[in-house]
């Protein structure tokens, strides 16, 4: 039987898988190592991850953050912070520019993060020239903070910078990861000629992970295993979380 010339999950999976294998490939080859001593180091100081992404990249952030599984030492910075923490109205999350794009906004988001100086940021974002992520990148190197991109290098290098200072967020970062998304995110044409099938909340979640998996490995012995969460819906999940994440206070948020 002759293979159909378009198979949707045939082609994206290939599409997806591929791109998978070049950042395990990386990874094993140890690209992503400076990113996960700078993270364990961070940890081991009594620091806090603070992972921060807009739009989609949210994701990523939600992936290092707060979830079974992951590090406890971790803070999911969003840009509602500014309304839950901070001065400014629920109406303007919703307004026109996106309030991702400000770059005025990223001072105001900063002040709602509570810092302590051995923290470091990681902060994704596909194009990784929107305001609010260049701003808040700047900010953090300017406080002292080392700050770790996760990026298309494809579709950043294609694109104009949005923050007055011109740069991009991987000509800011200490250490750039490329998430291996396309330009303009998408990796199949449908039949009206359009872009469909993006890959890179899937390749960034996958890089999360990795990050996590090799600071877990850094941190960890039989006797002092890393500060990891485990599910909330098994026994005992819920004291052993909290138990954890009462030695950082206010420092890092959980919430819906």
């Amino acid at each position: 039987m002759p293979v159909p010339s378009f198979s949707p999950a045939r082609d994206l999976h290939q599409e997806v898988s591929t791109r998978l294998a070049a950042i395990a490939e990386d990874a094993a080859a140890g690209a992503l190592e400076p990113a996960i001593a700078l993270l364990s180091d961070a940890i081991e100081a009594g620091g806090v991850i603070q992972a921060f992404g807009t739009g989609h990249s949210e994701a990523f952030a939600m992936e290092i953050a707060g979830r079974a599984g992951g590090l406890i030492p971790t803070n999911k910075v969003a840009l509602r912070n500014v309304v839950l923490h901070g001065k400014h109205s629920v109406a303007e999350l919703a307004g026109q520019p996106p309030l991702e794009r400000d770059p005025r906004i990223a001072e105001d988001l900063f002040a709602t993060i509570d810092r302590d100086p051995a923290d470091v940021f990681v902060i994704a974002s596909n194009s990784g020239v929107n305001g609010s992520i260049v701003g808040t990148a700047l900010l953090a190197q300017e406080h002292g903070h080392k700050v770790i991109a996760v990026t298309s290098l494809a579709h950043t290098a294609a694109v104009t910078p949005k923050h007055p200072s011109g740069k991009r967020l991987s000509e800011i970062a200490d250490v750039v990861i490329d998430n291996r998304a396309p330009y303009g995110d998408t990796t199949l044409e449908s039949p009206g000629g359009l872009g469909v099938g993006a890959v890179s909340s899937i390749t960034s979640a996958f890089i999360a992970q990795l990050l996590t998996v090799g600071i877990a490995h850094r941190l960890g012995s039989t006797e002092t295993p890393a500060p990891l969460y485990i599910s909330a819906n098994i026994p005992s999940g819920d004291e052993h979380n909290h138990a954890l994440e009462s030695k950082y206070g206010d420092r890092i948020r959980r919430y819906a």
